[in-house]
């Protein structure tokens, strides 16, 4: 399914026709370029690889500097796959752009999520408190790990303090509001994962899109 790298610009309002108030995540998407044609032949599997954001020439390696001279495009500082749709043909050098997209359509992002570091189980987790009087013990630890002599162990997967964000997420169905061409971007309604300038993958959702 195409697929178009963009980056997280931020978040503002927009108003429709009637008034109404969406709030809007503004993503510059694009424009990418394909840089390799993947067939079952030559790579044991069919995609399609673009680049996004041109990068400086000393910035690439020398098999990627000649991976690029090859496809004869700029150097690009982030590569991405997809697996193209039955019918459609692409070709190396091709730009896919916000045009390719359909205003009204559901989108599938993925992004990484803001990094928190380490943090207890009730900010991590959402657990509960323990009493807050003077002289209790447990106020913001966690409760029982384990049940006594049987099993005597902590189960594998318990829910505890640890690292938090910085994770892959993907938001599924979110409603492409509006395009704007001319600046490569899109509005697409809500939040999504990560920070101002995350790099976000955008597809047309999986389940869920309107017939």
């Amino acid at each position: 399914m195409k697929t178009i790298l963009g980056k997280k610009i931020g978040m503002t309002q927009i108003f429709t026709e009637t008034g109404e108030v969406i709030p809007v995540t503004v993503i510059e998407a694009g424009p990418e370029v394909v840089t390799q044609i993947k067939t079952v032949e030559t790579d044991g599997y069919d995609a399609v690889q673009v680049g996004f954001v041109d990068t400086k020439p000393q910035r690439v390696n020398k098999p990627m500097t000649g991976h690029f001279k090859k496809a004869g495009v700029q150097p690009k500082k982030h590569l991405a796959e997809f697996i193209p749709d039955e019918g459609d043909v692409y070709e190396v050098g091709q730009t896919i752009t916000v045009v390719d997209f359909e205003t009204g359509k559901k989108l599938d992002i993925t992004g990484t999520s803001k990094g928190k570091g380490t943090q207890g189980n009730i900010k991590r987790h959402g657990h509960h408190r323990g009493p807050m009087s003077h002289g209790s013990k447990h106020k913001r630890l966690a409760g029982a790990l384990a049940a006594g002599t049987y099993p005597s162990r902590v189960f594998k997967g318990n829910k505890g303090p640890g690292r938090m964000g910085n994770e892959t997420v993907t938001v599924q169905n979110v409603v492409l509001v509006k395009i704007i061409e001319d600046r490569n971007l899109m509005l697409v309604k809500g939040a999504v994962p990560g920070n101002k300038g995350g790099l976000l993958s955008i597809q047309y959702a999986v389940k869920g899109q309107d017939k």
